[in-house]
């Protein structure tokens, strides 16, 4: 579809939308809610059904290594701005097309960073382009001087000494034998001309053998004519990163912008020459971070991915029919056009879906259920009271919707602030949040009510019953408020006990930086094993060794110090030839970028809890943010504390997911106090106290169902979801579970204190800013 018919037809939709919410006519509504629908869920299949639309997947789906580089600024260089990171961009563009691969992703990371992503790469091949992108440096052209050969004589037996301005370099010849020569030149320090003026370069082959032919651009065609005219006969050296490439002598005073270089060169070197000639950068480039999966990896990461998704999705299915019978049926269409909006949005706007990502599509389905469940419940209170069943969905609508449109908000603050803070793979979690988030409340509030209209309306739906799972119950919570806060006190100290005793343990590699191997062999490795190889290196205590099943496959993984994978692996295959051991997985994380994770981590969950205080401050009262804000620190503190206690490593995955439970948390805490604030705002009658006792007891329903719809869909990605995922998947029902606990137990008891610790009453403060709120509509 062309993009003017794209922005017509979301400028239809924002009409349609404004049409929907501004007419008070139920039959209007009945067919806005239809086209809408229709609309929406015809535009994304379109986008999903071209072979061209289809979603591209991640390399940790699809097999692949990606390359993080960074630019280095030099001392007195000049600094990187955006000009300089997009010229680098193009130059590693071409530079990776030389090695001849297939749709490479070459995209700028933040302000000096590029990411590099090659998909397919065999191990021989991710060293050659490992080397090929470390390659990619300063070029600089420097003359040799003619009395080179006499002056470094004359230093090597001391009678003379290093001119000022000057530096010995080592040139190495290889002959096409194999054997190298090596050859000391003295070349002026600073460079007679920079490399930024190649426009072309490319390697050749004649009688003679094979050479380098190069353009200069106009300004470098004079510089390098008035360079060769005063120095014809002399030896231009070619420096690449301050390395003696070649050294080729000046035949000529004019070159027209054309030259050639000729030697002894092999394919390989006049290619690499040709390459670094045309592709230089005005600073030096370090790799960061190396992330390799092999596609049989990749293979059954989508398998055990999709495994996961369906049974997540069938038990949510099964647990939705059985609770709310024919509602669940309306529930489960809404399900279903959530995941198709979210699908097809991702192909619209060319998402890469990562390993990450599917548990993103994972955690929505459990999630989408979540505002179905909060409207029906109140659509049984509804019943309850004695209304007709349009009458009672109409209720049930109107009171659930700042419920769900709030605790989505707050769900939403954390994703956002996840993507803009997050790198590599964890964006595609970010981002299948996101989306999924948006299309649940469009699928929940617009799409099930729609359906509901016609079904009542014309096809002669006259009442409904659903399963009474959890009865009405008068509980006092609040008064167990001592006891909870205890409870919670041990965790939360107990928690950080655990964490302080594992130390650096708690941390994986992107956090601390370092190798991760991951292995595979035809006849079964051990930890003994493997530890005899690591100890015959030398690195003893220094490697981690531990058992990972991805899908079917027993797998090792190796954790070790950066730079030594390569070494380990060397080993193994040394030691047991006959084991068929194979690589199926390597991540390379410097520690200075380690140490950047973590400190970008701890950032996006002070943004997090930030935006969540401001947000719930400005839509109810800073007791509620207050409340909110313990309990979400609370959640998060706990569940680090028994992933740590069950020997997890926090990675960018695990960041992701104390972020979601960020969000999960906050959105049970918001319903409870959403329904505080309504009996506030009716004047209910009773004490503080007694009105939340009776709030928390009128969701406890919800909150229990939700909290289980959640739970399934998670505890299928727990057991089916790989190695990768599994620890992902134990800090979302670790976090479920705590967060349940805490809305009830932790929220609202610090709502109540700091309310009477300031001496001011919550119903006074709620009255005052629904009358604060009313007078602003009425001007």
């Amino acid at each position: 579809m062309s993009p003017a018919l794209v922005f017509g037809f979301g400028l239809l939709i924002l009409v349609l939308f404004g049409w929907y919410f501004a007419t008070d006519s139920a039959a209007r509504k009945r067919w806005l809610g239809l086209v809408l629908t229709v609309l929406l869920v015809a535009f994304c299949v379109q986008e999903i059904m071209p072979p061209d639309k289809k979603i591209r997947l991640g390399l940790d789906l699809k097999g692949g290594t990606s390359f993080l580089l960074k630019l280095v600024r030099e001392p007195g260089a000049e600094p990187i701005n955006n000009d300089l990171l997009e010229r680098a961009v193009e130059v590693i563009r071409k530079r990776v097309d030389s090695l001849g691969v297939a749709d490479p992703d070459i995209a700028p990371q933040g302000k000096d960073r590029i990411l590099v992503q090659i998909a397919g790469l065999s191990n021989e091949a991710v060293d050659q382009a490992k080397e090929q992108l470390q390659r990619v440096a300063k070029l600089e052209f420097a003359i040799v001087r003619p009395d080179s050969d006499t002056v470094l004589a004359q230093i090597a037996s001391g009678q003379a000494i290093m001119p000022p301005g000057t530096v010995v370099k080592t040139l190495v010849d290889e002959q096409p034998n194999g054997t190298k020569t090596e050859e000391r030149i003295l070349i002026n320090r600073r460079a007679d001309m920079g490399g930024e003026h190649v426009r072309k370069a490319f390697a050749f082959f004649d009688q003679q053998g094979y050479g380098v032919s190069l353009e200069f651009d106009a300004e470098g065609a004079k510089l390098f004519d008035a360079l060769a005219a005063r120095n014809v006969n002399n030896r231009l050296a070619i420096l690449l990163d301050g390395e003696v490439l070649s050294a080729p002598v000046l035949r000529t005073a004019n070159f027209n912008g054309r030259a050639q270089i000729t030697g002894n060169f092999s394919e390989k070197e006049a290619r690499d020459l040709a390459s670094a000639l045309e592709n230089p950068l005005r600073v030096p480039v370090q790799i960061e971070e190396i992330r390799s999966v092999s596609p049989t990896l990749g293979a059954d990461s989508i398998k055990s991915g999709v495994n996961s998704a369906l049974l997540g999705l069938a038990l949510v299915c099964i647990f939705v029919l059985i609770v709310y019978r024919l509602p669940g049926i309306v529930a489960l269409f809404g399900l279903a056009v959530n995941l198709l909006l979210l699908v097809g949005m991702m192909a619209m706007f060319g998402f890469v879906l990562t390993l990450p990502g599917i548990a993103g599509i994972i955690l929505t389905i459990g999630m989408a259920v979540d505002a179905n469940v909060l409207i029906y419940e109140r659509l049984r209170e509804e019943m309850a009271a004695g209304k007709s069943l349009p009458a009672a969905l109409n209720g049930a609508y109107d009171k659930a919707f700042s419920a769900i449109f709030d605790a989505n908000l707050t769900t939403l603050i954390t994703s956002i602030i996840l993507f803009i803070e997050a790198t590599g793979t964890v964006k595609g979690f970010a981002v299948t949040l996101t989306l999924g988030i948006i299309a649940s409340m469009f699928s929940a509030l617009l799409c099930t009510r729609t359906v509901f209209r016609w079904w009542v309306e014309k096809g002669g739906l006259k009442s409904i019953s659903m399963l009474n799972v959890i009865g009405a119950t008068s509980f006092d919570f609040l008064g167990k408020r001592r006891l909870a806060i205890g409870v919670s006190l041990f965790l939360i100290l107990g928690s950080i006990a655990i964490f302080a005793l594992r130390g650096a343990n708690n941390f994986g590699i992107d956090f601390r930086g370092g190798d991760l191997l991951t292995v595979d062999s035809k006849v079964a490795l051990s930890v003994t094993d493997v530890r005899k190889a690591t100890d015959e290196l030398g690195l003893g205590e220094s490697v981690v060794i531990q058992n990972e099943f991805q899908g079917q496959r027993a797998l090792l993984s190796v954790r070790s110090p950066e730079g030594t994978a390569d070494k380990i692996f060397a080993q193994i295959q040394k030691d047991y030839p006959e084991r068929g051991v194979t690589k199926v997985g390597q991540d390379t994380v410097g520690a200075r970028i380690g140490l950047e994770f973590a400190k970008r981590s701890a950032w996006a969950l002070v943004l997090g809890m930030i935006g969540i205080l401001i947000y719930v401050t400005l839509r109810f009262e800073f007791s509620f943010a207050l409340g909110a804000v313990v309990a979400v620190i609370h959640d998060i503190i706990i569940t680090i504390g028994a992933f740590a206690l069950f020997g997890g490593q926090l990675s960018l995955v695990m960041v992701g997911a104390i972020l979601t439970i960020a969000g999960y948390s906050i959105n049970d805490t918001i319903v409870v106090f959403d329904r505080i604030r309504e009996a506030l705002k009716t004047g209910e009658g009773g004490s503080i106290q007694q009105i939340m006792n009776r709030a928390i007891n009128e969701t406890l329903g919800r909150t229990i169902l939700t909290g289980g719809t959640t739970l399934l869909s998670v505890l299928a990605l727990y057991i089916f979801g790989g190695a990768v995922l599994r620890d992902f998947a134990f800090a979302i029902l670790a976090g479920i579970l705590i967060g349940t606990y805490s809305s009830v137990f932790v929220a609202a008891p610090v709502v109540l204190w700091w309310s009477r610790f300031r001496g001011k009453s919550i119903r006074r403060e709620v009255l005052d800013a629904e009358a604060l709120k009313a007078g602003r509509t009425a001007a």
